[in-house]
């Protein structure tokens, strides 16, 4: 059976990071990377629907040791995905990468520190089994085949297109056709403007509003910098700023969230003119950062908003018709294409089905150590980004602590690592506290945290980039064993946290 000293699963923005890090710094380490689809790039290959870009920048989205060197801050899908593609062909990642292997189940073994990874590979499925001594899982944080999509009354009689933007049809002409896109967050903003530009008309129907900003596509003080400076100091220093500057932000909002909720409805409200009602289209109930801002880069949904391409619409679907919706309040909105940006279906692991000594595990169950690993669980990690700020800020730190983390092991001769939560009264809390609807229809089967360190998930990369790249290794939290079974039960201490079962 082929084995891997490290598997990583995904080949996205985090899988291509990673194998960056174990390269560098874990260099007489194998490794592998399973991609259950065909191509690299997770997000930015799967989604392919018009307008599709980051909504954070690339100077924090971009991983820290490539530099971003095109001319917009905010970039397109195309960019970000031909971005990761160099990375990983610069760096040799490309050659570690295995399309069309999709983990299934992983296994673990005290006796031998190995996984047990079943996978299914090629377009058949057929089934194949692999052994690695640590197991790093890169594949998101939602469900790649199936997107959120609640059932609406009546949609069997709309003799329309019903369109989710996580499965674009190649095909779909809405030149000159009455679109209707129904939601407020990252996707429809970006697809309202886009479609705006070749649509009869885009209807934006939201049920409550969403806060939005806007700022500059291309960052005309990085673009200066970097004709001045090398490109890799001035990424690092631009990178810096906008790290400090987001960090000041969402703090600043949330202490004093109607003075920064305030701001942004007084600078929507600049954008559309006073006539507009900003108070019933986008001025939400909720703080600010209680749930993800939304990103428009050059005011681009607003000035489709002025030009009259497209409009914004705050009501309940009460059914649709033939020819498109009728509303709760009593309004019809006609449409030849409804799109459905109802948002994602969040998966922890890609709903990898994992056991410990053959006792199944229920990680719903578990506390999170440092945000990246599981109580009770050896040997496996998984990266997930900040909810505040961009995903690669917190997966190059969890890439750079789990080669700390296998470099100690090295040194000191262990071969398992298991966080083991041995306080009875440490306080369970959720694992994120975001209010938006993807988060709180799943909150239920994701772990749960702590209220002091390291269960603790900060959303906060200062913090993070200290606890991470420069606090210990060995914690007293973190338990390391050898080899065997019996190495492992004579060092654990009597308080060892048995592994959670479902």
């Amino acid at each position: 059976m082929e084995h891997f000293d490290v598997l990583v699963v995904g080949a996205g923005i985090s899988g291509i990071g990673a194998a960056y890090y174990l390269q560098a710094r874990c260099p007489g380490r194998t490794y592998a990377i399973f991609e259950g689809r065909e191509a690299m790039g997770g997000t930015w290959d799967l989604f392919r629907y018009p307008g599709i870009r980051s909504d954070s920048d690339m100077f924090t989205l971009g991983f820290s040791f490539r530099p971003w060197t095109e001319a917009k801050a905010i970039a397109d899908g195309p960019s970000i995905l031909k971005y990761l593609k160099e990375t990983a062909a610069d760096h040799g990642i490309d050659r570690h990468i295995r399309y069309q292997h999709r983990v299934k189940s992983a296994a673990w073994d005290s006796a031998t520190s190995r996984w047990t990874v079943d996978i299914e590979r090629g377009a058949e499925g057929e089934p194949h089994q692999v052994t690695c001594n640590f197991l790093h899982m890169c594949a998101g944080y939602y469900n790649y085949a199936r997107g959120y999509r609640p059932p609406f009354p009546g949609e069997d009689r709309f003799k329309g297109q019903i369109v989710h933007p996580q499965f674009w049809p190649s095909d779909l002409d809405y030149a000159n056709k009455r679109v209707v896109v129904v939601g407020s967050g990252a996707t429809a903003v970006t697809l309202v403007p886009e479609l705006a530009k070749h649509a009869a008309h885009v209807t934006m129907l939201q049920r409550s509003p969403t806060y939005v900003v806007s700022r500059p596509a291309e960052d005309s003080f990085a673009n200066r910098l970097r004709k001045l400076l090398p490109a890799r100091l001035a990424y690092g220093l631009i990178r810096w700023r906008n790290v400090l500057g987001q960090m000041y932000i969402f703090r600043l909002a949330r202490k004093r969230p109607q003075k920064a909720k305030a701001a942004i409805i007084d600078m929507v409200r600049t954008a559309l003119g006073a006539d507009y009602d900003v108070a019933t289209h986008f001025t939400p109930t909720y703080n600010p950062w209680d749930q993800r801002l939304c990103l428009v880069p050059d005011a681009d949904l607003f000035e489709a908003i002025k030009t009259g391409a497209a409009s914004v619409v705050t009501d309940h679907i009460e059914t649709f018709t033939a020819d498109g919706l009728a509303l709760k309040s009593g309004q019809t909105l006609a449409a030849d294409i409804i799109i459905t940006a109802t948002g994602l279906d969040v998966q922890l692991m890609s709903g990898l089905a994992v056991t410990v000594d053959g006792a199944p595990i229920d990680l719903s169950k578990s506390f999170s150590y440092k945000g990246m690993m599981y109580s009770g669980v050896p040997n496996l990690s998984s990266t997930f980004g900040y909810t505040n700020a961009s995903w690669t800020l917190k997966a190059d730190l969890t890439a750079e602590y789990l080669c700390r983390l296998l470099n100690h092991m090295d040194r000191k001769g262990f071969t398992q690592c298991r966080p083991v939560n041995d306080d009875a009264g440490l306080e369970a809390e959720p694992w994120l506290d975001f209010s938006s609807g993807y988060i709180t229809r799943a909150i239920d089967r994701l772990p749960r945290q702590g209220k002091v360190a390291p269960w603790r998930v900060h959303q906060n990369y200062a913090l993070d980039l200290l606890a991470f790249r420069y606090g210990a290794v060995d914690d007293g939290v973190m338990r390391f064993s050898g080899p065997s079974r019996a190495t492992a039960e004579a060092s654990a201490p009597a308080t060892m946290e048995p592994a959670l079962t479902a």
